[in-house]
């Protein structure tokens, strides 16, 4: 701990910049998240101090999360935790002299599985939600028209709604970065007396009992998130649109959409000036000079 000398940093621990986070931002959107990293920390590295030993720690817990069978996405938002805590001690804290997150990889998952629904299908979807599930039913609905994680869904409250858009603060995304969201223009109904009265458990069971019903068993909720960058990229919007909507911290992350816009690109030829027909007809013209005899 700090020794009371000139010019030395007081160490924290991993634990203590988790508690103030949580105490100075809205952690809602990441609140599954934060407990399970909590709860490994505290069994497996209490005294884990902020810098290179939570580097380590983090590792060790990405390698127990692997052995027990967690998705990578799953151990990516464990990660996601730490790195958060990183980068609020360096950059808002002071409690760190150089930045740390960027040195605690997220592995891009492999073979990610990633399920689109048909605007009909969305629709159909939304028609199965059960009538004694109304307000499950306009959560589903914004989560497909916005591309809105869960969490973010359940943490807006009428301070967010502005213009029309969806204004979310750092506190409130898995990036810690703040976002808008444009909202359908009859959409309006949708974000009417917030937050939400509803909860995971009365989510899940209605969102349940709707792909039984249509079918579609394997859906996830998140799948509406990809159901969303899919309507992006058909409508013709471009990947740096869709990073911005869906709040990705780089291209890189947007990328795993990319097949999405083959078609968009294979239009763009067809947009160009004709050239090469001029300069095909200019070489073919050359070659019949070029077999004149003098």
């Amino acid at each position: 701990m700090f020794n009371g000398q000139m010019g030395r940093r007081e160490k924290h621990s991993f634990m203590e910049g988790l508690a103030r986070w949580l105490e100075e931002y809205d952690t809602t959107s990441q609140a599954n998240s934060i407990r399970q990293v909590a709860a490994w920390f505290a069994e497996h590295a209490p005294e884990t101090l902020l810098g290179q030993p939570t580097l380590d720690a983090a590792r060790r817990m990405q390698k127990d999360l692997r052995k027990a069978g967690k998705s990578q996405s799953t151990i990516n938002n464990r990660t996601q935790v730490v790195k958060r805590v990183l980068s609020l001690a360096f950059k808002e804290w002071d409690w760190l002299d150089a930045p740390m997150d960027g040195k605690l990889r997220k592995p891009t998952p492999k073979n990610e599985r990633h399920v689109y629904l048909t605007a009909d299908q969305v629709k159909a979807l939304i028609l199965a939600v059960p009538d004694d599930y109304p307000e499950e039913r306009r959560v589903i609905t914004l989560a497909a028209l916005t591309g809105l994680r869960r969490g973010e869904l359940f943490s807006l409250d009428p301070s967010n709604i502005q213009s029309g858009r969806i204004v979310l603060r750092p506190g409130q995304t898995k990036s810690g970065k703040a976002r808008i969201v444009p909202l359908p223009t009859d959409g309006g109904y949708l974000v009417e007396n917030l937050p939400f009265q509803t909860d995971g458990h009365q989510l899940r069971k209605a969102f349940e009992v709707a792909r039984k019903a249509i079918g579609r068993d394997d859906l996830r909720f998140h799948d509406l998130r990809h159901t969303y960058a899919s309507m992006l990229a058909e409508a013709g919007e471009v990947m740096t649109t869709v990073q911005a909507l869906l709040g990705h911290s780089s291209l890189v992350v947007t990328s795993r959409y990319a097949h999405m816009f083959d078609s968009r690109l294979d239009q763009v030829a067809n947009k160009l000036p004709r050239i090469c027909d001029q300069t095909a007809t200019k070489g073919r013209a050359s070659e019949g000079l070029n077999q004149i005899k003098h």
